[in-house]
């Protein structure tokens, strides 16, 4: 299969399953919750396909593969509504008159069923492929990372570190993180060539809260698959993997804040196609892994207490369910426009960095050299 055609393929499937989990989430909560669900939209922009189902609610599916959206019916106040909205409501099935808690569990369903999905596909992958294996060769090096500045290149076997002349992974992970901001010098093999090169490791909270930094090095180390474990395994196995690629991507995104990181390592959805046309060519496995670990990425990211998003109207149900009424109308409108000029922000920033990361702009100053 062509490589474009292979990559526009892979990232609607994984995006379109992320986003349909995430909005199938807000729909059955609704449901449950007795609130009628008005549209369920796959996509952006003018409906592909649309029907009705018998509960009155319209799936449709749109061209624009970045997202979706529930509406739950009666979803705006009475404050926002229009005469012809309000004359349309249902008695007991609009969300703005369902109790606080009834609408703050619509909300966190989405995330929720984002952390769920993703214990189901490691479940699925470990019972299936088995748990990965990691090898002591480099799949990935970080963009400003210790490894990147050392001269680490994908592909490159790592054969010791300093005084350890081990390549087990665990060896090497422990001495690397207990000399955070140590020079040290790092032994490769690199196709037939074995290179001694001189490393200073990064310096980094730890993922584990400890008081103490650890070292890092900024490599994404190779795998094989492991044998197929047993069912009742492998669900312990993926609540593992969940947990840990939950604790790995708060770190990571905690280390950008503090600036221990650089905010060029934010991919956008140009970098999630990338990614997605590179793990398909590996196979189901690879893809399933990957989806996971996106899924647990967009559970995390609709958490933030930023008011455009779950995380953020559910801060507003918290509020309101301490001072007994809602947050004023003009609070919750200035929250929101922050929020979206902060999320169009990220978005702008992180496509500019997609773009640098595939070379457009070193491409168009030769041109313009």
């Amino acid at each position: 299969m062509h490589d474009l055609i292979r990559t526009i393929l892979a990232f609607c499937v994984v995006l379109g399953v992320l986003v349909f989990i995430h909005e199938l989430g807000h729909y059955l909560a609704a449901r449950w919750r007795g609130v009628k669900v008005e549209t369920f939209s796959i996509g952006f922009g003018p409906p592909l396909v649309r029907w009705t189902d018998k509960a009155g609610t319209e799936w449709r599916v749109g061209p624009i593969p970045l997202g979706g959206f529930v509406k739950p019916h009666g979803f705006e106040g009475p404050d926002e509504a229009t005469d012809e909205q309000k004359a349309a409501w249902e008695p007991g099935r609009t969300f703005h008159d369902k109790p606080v808690l009834s609408r703050a569990i619509i909300i966190l369903a989405g995330p929720v069923f984002n952390f769920v999905l993703a214990f189901v596909l490691f479940v699925l992958l470990f019972a299936t492929c088995g748990q990965p294996v990691p090898r002591n060769e480099v799949a990935g090096v970080r963009t400003g990372s210790a490894a990147a500045t050392a001269g680490l290149k994908v592909g490159d076997t790592i054969l010791g570190l300093g005084d350890l002349s081990s390549s087990n992974v665990s060896a090497i992970q422990k001495q690397v993180a207990s000399e955070p901001g140590q020079q040290t010098t790092i032994h490769i093999k690199r196709g037939a060539e074995d290179l001694t090169l001189p490393v200073t490791l990064d310096r980094v909270a730890s993922s584990s809260g400890g008081a103490k930094p650890i070292g890092q090095l900024g490599i994404e180390f190779a795998s094989t698959p492991g044998a197929a474990q047993s069912f009742p395994r492998a669900v312990v196995s993926g609540a593992k993997a969940t947990w840990m690629t939950t604790v790995q991507t708060l770190d990571g995104l905690i280390q950008i804040i503090t600036g221990q990181h650089t905010a060029r390592d934010l991919g956008g959805p140009l970098r999630i196609a990338q990614m997605s046309g590179q793990v398909a060519q590996y196979g189901f496995a690879s893809l399933l892994s990957f989806m996971a670990l996106l899924s647990v990425n967009l559970g995390l990211i609709n958490l933030f207490p930023v008011p455009i998003l779950d995380g953020g109207r559910l801060v507003f149900y918290l509020v309101e369910a301490i001072r007994g009424r809602p947050v004023p109308k003009k609070i919750q409108e200035l929250g929101f426009q922050a929020g979206f000029a902060l999320l169009a922000g990220l978005f702008l920033f992180s496509t500019f960095n997609d773009l640098s990361s595939f070379g457009l702009f070193r491409w168009l100053s030769s041109l313009a050299g």
